[in-house]
């Protein structure tokens, strides 16, 4: 593989994976837009994700690794949630970085990025070092974007959107119980966009202003968290693995207790060796947290802290009284077989699709060199995504623009269509020409109607990566591809 950022993004915006957010406009930093490649890879990572953790999962068997048999359900909540969630959670008061400006190049910056960030002034050197630069004590910067409700714009209409999706699932937690029959252990679901002001977004679509999470809370006992934590943090390392992401290029690093959050018994981060990163060093695409029972009890009774025992409570005012109330609604959880009423632990893995996605596109650049029409060998860019993830399944060309190859070729890609699977039909330029046009995008198999197709009734299927050529019956076509496609 080229570990080359450069050729990734010249990729992505070429062959319409990703584009600058208003760039006719000069762009607008931390913002993407996704184009019709990268469109449908980012669906195909949040359906795999979705897939392998609630639509196929048998509630009836007990996965390897796991403790019990376990349910897994879906929810949507809203962007904008009611402030007093943002209080009681505690991102109002703490979910800020350490900014800094400096006074020379009137640039402001994240504290913690200063050893990696390029000085304005003189590029070959980060900030701080340049002895120019007069730098200001480091003060906090709340990352919500905040917003108002309503016409009259008052500070009591002020709002926010959400940082997290976690929230919306804390806050829903006794509306899924009620409503449905699930039983503990059981996770809740959801996809969703969250947004952050990060005050330094850097390195492509890692580190945006908006972006997509795929998490899961999910609910057990509290004398079970600590096996359903290792469980969630093997599988989702393994889920990585099982789509393509190279085990060189990904590692699963526990958390020191100096780095965990104040309510954290245990977090681990699944990592990524992303080009943009010097050798050695990892980029995060997916937390595993033991989150205890901090989020329900928060939203139940208020704000909490740590005391000087070390032990959670409501954080007090000076004359105390609750800095932040809770919702005083009830959300624990009675087990009717065992008679028990107590508030579950909460294990979290929370994974970025922005990121993952870009995992994927590293993961799959890469350069080779092979024959044209004429024999000479040629650089080939070729995107290797995992078949589940590709954005197109199959291509289909007629081989001349002649003789009624391009009607069978239309009637396969008809097929293929109406089968679900994303396809695209070519007929433009040499056939070497289509075949690397469609490796730099990564399409799996392209299909060739010929001379010999009217008379044998078969069809040519290459594969991408192996070259390998076969000839496949018309009939068996949209079959066979989607056979490969789930090997």
């Amino acid at each position: 593989m080229i570990r080359s950022m450069d050729k990734v993004v010249a990729l992505c915006k070429r062959r319409g994976f990703i584009f600058q957010n208003s760039e006719i406009y000069g762009g607008q930093n931390g913002f993407w837009d996704y184009g019709p490649l990268g469109t449908e890879l980012k669906r195909n990572v949040r359906d795999a994700w979705y897939h392998d953790m609630v639509q196929a999962h048998n509630e009836l068997l007990t996965p390897a690794g796991a403790p019990s048999p376990f349910q897994m359900v879906g929810l949507e909540s809203a962007i904008i949630m009611h402030p007093q969630v943002w209080k009681c959670s505690g991102h109002y008061d703490l979910f800020h970085d350490m900014m800094v400006d400096c006074h020379e190049c009137k640039g402001r910056f994240r504290q913690d990025h200063l050893p990696s960030t390029p000085c304005p002034l003189k590029p070959s050197r980060t900030v701080g070092q340049h002895t120019s630069c007069r730098l200001t004590e480091p003060r906090e910067f709340n990352l919500m974007f905040k917003t108002i409700l309503g016409a009259l714009g008052t500070e009591d209409d002020a709002a926010f959107l959400r940082p997290e999706t976690a929230q919306g699932i804390f806050v829903n937690f006794r509306n899924v119980v009620d409503s449905t029959r699930v039983r503990l252990p059981f996770g809740i679901c959801q996809v969703g966009k969250s947004f952050r002001n990060e005050i330094t977004p850097r390195n492509f679509t890692f580190r945006s202003r908006e972006f997509e999470q795929m998490e899961i809370e999910f609910f057990c006992r509290p004398d079970q968290s600590r096996d359903w934590y290792t469980y969630w943090r093997d599988r989702r390392y393994n889920w990585y693995l099982g789509l393509g992401i190279s085990l060189d290029r990904l590692i699963l690093r526990d958390h020191h207790a100096d780095e965990l959050a104040h309510y954290s018994v245990g977090t681990a981060d699944i990592e990524y060796a992303f080009p943009f990163l010097d050798a050695g060093q990892y980029g995060e695409l997916e937390g595993i947290a033991h989150r205890g029972d901090f989020d329900l009890r928060s939203h139940m009774e208020g704000k909490l802290a740590k005391n000087a025992a070390g032990e959670l409570e409501v954080e007090k005012l000076p004359d105390g009284r609750p800095k932040y109330r809770g919702s005083g609604k009830d959300l624990s959880y009675f087990d009717d077989q065992t008679r028990e009423r107590f508030v579950p632990h909460v294990i979290e893995p929370s994974a970025g699709a922005d990121r993952g996605t870009l995992a994927f596109l590293c993961e799959a650049y890469h350069e080779d060199q092979q024959p044209d029409d004429k024999g000479e060998l040629q650089e080939r860019v070729l995107m290797k995504f995992h078949p589940r993830l590709a954005p197109v399944k199959a291509a289909v060309f007629p081989l001349i623009k002649k003789e009624g190859m391009p009607e069978q070729a239309m009637a396969i890609y008809g097929e293929m269509r109406a089968a679900g699977l994303s396809c695209q039909f070519d007929q433009q330029a040499a056939i070497g020409k289509r075949y690397r046009r469609q490796d730099e995008i990564g399409t799996p198999f392209c299909i060739t109607v010929d001379g010999d197709t009217a008379q044998d009734k078969c069809v040519t299927l290459r594969d991408r990566d192996t070259l390998q050529q076969e000839r496949i019956p018309v009939a068996r076509i949209v079959d066979e591809v989607t056979m490969r496609l789930k090997s």
